[in-house]
């Protein structure tokens, strides 16, 4: 993996930039590597170089990383002023529902054809999802798609003004809890565990509309790494993103693990 600066726009030279539409809907995915594809979705504020990072492990552990542009400005090193502008913008954006349980947002929809795309290009068993922060609870969302059978919640944070909230309909739970427990899958999830945007009432929830079939993790605040972008030291201020910001990139470090096991659980859905 090319040795990049954290603290510097990544020029995300070594993906192929493309555009794919559904349903008159197009968006830039950055795509690269072999084998079966995984769909890493950005956290708030965008693909900053952690999350640019975090799509190249998977790459490199023989993977097609499949990297949308869903909202912010593609390589930037999160700053305060720009990432607060993103963050209200895709607040507001009719293609999120960042407010009010119990409704996934209609980007979905185009994420869920980004699967098919991406399995019929790759082949495999399956397609994996990585969701982030605003974006963690696509990956749940997205098991609606018969090629989705690897989904991973990463500090899921919507709905924002409601802790014990899920962004899923009660009828769109009941299905992925259906298919989970047909197929015999299982949703891999993680959060700091004073992480103020996805608290322990989250997880309960998830706990408790999928039982035995959601495995969380929950990571000590001690874990999180302290040196990070000016987004999320001022604005974040805390313990959030488990194998992004604030991963601590040396061996025996518990979010080094979780980025570890989330690798093996993909291999061993999409590669057996």
């Amino acid at each position: 993996m090319p040795n990049r600066s954290l603290h510097e726009d990544d020029p995300l030279d070594d993906f192929d930039r493309r555009t794919v539409e559904s349903d008159g809907v197009a968006k830039t995915v950055y795509v690269a590597g072999r084998g079966p594809a995984v769909i890493v979705m950005p956290e708030m504020p965008g693909i900053s170089p952690h999350v640019a990072r975090f799509g190249r492990w998977v790459r490199d552990a023989g993977f097609t990383v499949y990297l949308p542009s869903l909202f912010g400005r593609d390589g930037a090193v999160p700053g305060v002023e720009e990432g607060v502008a993103v963050f209200r913008r895709t607040c507001v954006s009719a293609e999120f529902r960042a407010l009010g349980r119990n409704g996934s947002s209609p980007a979905v929809v185009w994420l869920r054809a980004l699967a098919r795309l991406a399995h019929d290009e790759c082949g495999g068993p399956g397609v994996g999802a990585i969701g982030m922060c605003f974006t963690g609870n696509f990956a749940l969302s997205m098991m609606l798609e018969p090629a989705m059978l690897a989904p991973v919640l990463s500090q899921p944070s919507l709905p924002l003004d409601d802790p014990d909230g899920i962004d899923s309909n009660p009828e769109e739970l009941a299905l992925v809890r259906k298919r989970l427990d047909e197929e015999d899958l299982t949703v891999l999830a993680y959060r700091f565990s004073g992480d103020k945007f996805c608290r322990a009432q989250r997880f309960a929830a998830y706990e408790q509309a999928l039982g035995d079939r959601f495995a969380g993790r929950v990571l000590p605040d001690s874990a999180a790494n302290t040196e990070t972008s000016p987004f999320f030291e001022h604005v974040i201020a805390g313990p959030h993103s488990v194998v992004t910001a604030h991963l601590i990139d040396e061996a025996g470090q518990p979010t080094l693990a979780a980025r570890d096991e989330m690798l093996a659980f993909l291999g061993e859905r999409l590669t057996g």
